[in-house]
């Protein structure tokens, strides 16, 4: 093997220069990174782990033959339904004012997120049919690069909880993240974080056995003891088809569209950010071609897919976005490997209860990197594209963005009253939408769309 294989300067498009056993423990990372999240999803909501993982490899793997197998994105669990889901099984709250909920209920918010991801097509179709110029010109690099910031920045709280379960155990993970990247050689230097996780996890059963540390959750281990080793990822009766053909609430059901439907809204400007943050990563235009209707179409099915059979919403993941950046391997089908593996992991509840029982501060030191590199992405978003800052309107525009995104995420979520229902506005939602008013309402624009060829043709990434 030549040594140009291993230079990952300008990245590596083909793994297959690789090897195929290299290629499969890059899938291997690509999944270990998205999990932590991706089952967190359906730990606060109740849906069904197993489904979730199941939909999570089916809707990449459709995301991919949408987008022509062209974009290395990996459809995970949105955190941003989670208020929704949380709204329709709300049925009052306990003596000491905790929320009680109903999660018998939970096929109805399905349903209101498997409407919700039919917006995407909606928008799909104006795209296509006006072009992706009409809508980029609003996302201009002072909007998508502090986006981009706000979106590693809102994730940030999560990896310090769990790094905050056993710090000592964080590090660990952080360190070996960093020096294989930085002083590793090969493959070494290109599966940094699934060297952390398993580093950083072996030397916390030594921790356990050896200190009077408890690292490890009691429960799960308990639920890995009981776990089968195959079994189906979901029930029929937990799905909306199940919901559908039984004696339904007709009047909840209304209201769960009324209160998740608008959620998208807030996701789709999500979506863009992210496949922002994908192309400034692989140095590639994937909003050009293959298109952001396309992506956009992707995900649409594939959270309505997910959603009506009992699985959190989908959404192109930030974690494995950090990992691009952090292998510089770029390749789609590294990606793929990571869907397959979860498609036959899901039916597997065994492994689903091994992966869970993974120490919670090993899955923070991780993230706490790729978090951080998110939002070093949208950083160098903004520098490369020589965004203005001497322009005050620019200023005020990336001010507002960072703090109301950040801001609210830690506040507390946006609550807006319409009729019976409530709906939910998360931070980086707020932040998006006003930075993208501020932008097109604003005088003294220093780029235009339709002036400036690579804008044009580029969406301001270098190609």
């Amino acid at each position: 093997m030549s040594k140009k294989k291993f230079e990952l300067g300008d990245g590596i498009y083909d793994a297959k220069q690789l090897g195929y056993p290299q290629m499969g423990l890059l899938g291997f990372q690509h999944m270990f990174a998205m999990f932590g999240a991706t089952v967190l999803v359906p730990a606060l909501t109740g849906l069904s782990v197993s489904a979730t993982l199941l939909f999570a490899g089916l809707g990449t793997l459709f995301f991919h033959l949408v987008t022509k197998g062209k974009v290395p994105a990996f459809l995970g669990s949105s955190f941003a339904f989670i208020g929704g889901y949380a709204a329709v099984t709300q049925i009052g709250a306990d003596e000491a004012g905790n929320a009680v909920h109903d999660y018998s209920l939970l096929p109805y918010a399905c349903f209101g997120v498997a409407c919700a991801g039919l917006v995407y097509l909606a928008l799909a179709g104006l795209i296509r049919i006006f072009g992706a110029k009409k809508v980029m010109r609003f996302f201009p690099p002072i909007v998508t690069g502090p986006i981009i910031i706000a979106i590693g920045l809102t994730l940030s709280s999560s990896a310090i909880g769990n790094c905050s379960s056993n710090w000592l155990v964080a590090v660990i993970a952080i360190a070996i993240i960093i020096i294989c990247n930085i002083f590793g050689k090969g493959m070494i230097k290109i599966i940094p974080i699934m060297l952390g996780v398993l580093g950083s996890s072996a030397i916390a059963v030594i921790l356990d056995l050896t200190t009077s540390m408890e690292i490890f959750d009691p429960a799960k281990l308990e639920d890995f003891k009981a776990a089968a080793w195959v079994g189906l990822p979901f029930q029929m009766k937990d799905t909306v088809f199940g919901l559908l053909s039984s004696d339904f609430d007709k009047n909840l059901l209304v209201s769960a569209v009324i209160t998740i439907m608008p959620i998208s809204l807030a996701t789709m400007v999500e979506h863009i950010g992210d496949i922002s943050a994908i192309s400034s990563t692989c140095k590639r235009n994937y909003i050009a071609d293959p298109g952001l209707h396309r992506t956009l179409l992707g995900d649409g099915i594939a959270t309505t897919l997910a959603s009506l059979f009992g699985a959190p919403a989908n959404t192109t993941y930030g974690e494995n976005t950090g990992v691009l950046s952090l292998s510089k391997v770029f390749d789609p089908k590294v990606v793929r490997i990571a869907a397959y593996l979860a498609v036959l992991f899901s039916f597997s509840p065994k492994f689903a209860a091994l992966v869970s029982l993974m120490p919670t501060a090993t899955i923070g030191g991780a993230s706490l990197v790729l978090y951080g590199m998110i939002s070093a992405v949208g950083v160098r978003n903004v520098v490369e594209n020589k965004v203005n800052f001497e322009n005050t309107r620019n200023v005020i525009i990336a001010a507002l963005i960072l703090v109301l995104s950040i801001g609210i995420n830690y506040a507390g979520a946006i609550q807006i009253p319409v009729g019976s229902v409530t709906i939910s506005l998360s931070g980086l939602a707020v932040g998006a939408l006003v930075g993208i008013i501020l932008n097109a309402i604003l005088p003294g624009k220093d780029y235009e769309f339709g002036t400036d060829e690579k804008g044009d043709k580029s969406v301001n990434f270098k190609v």
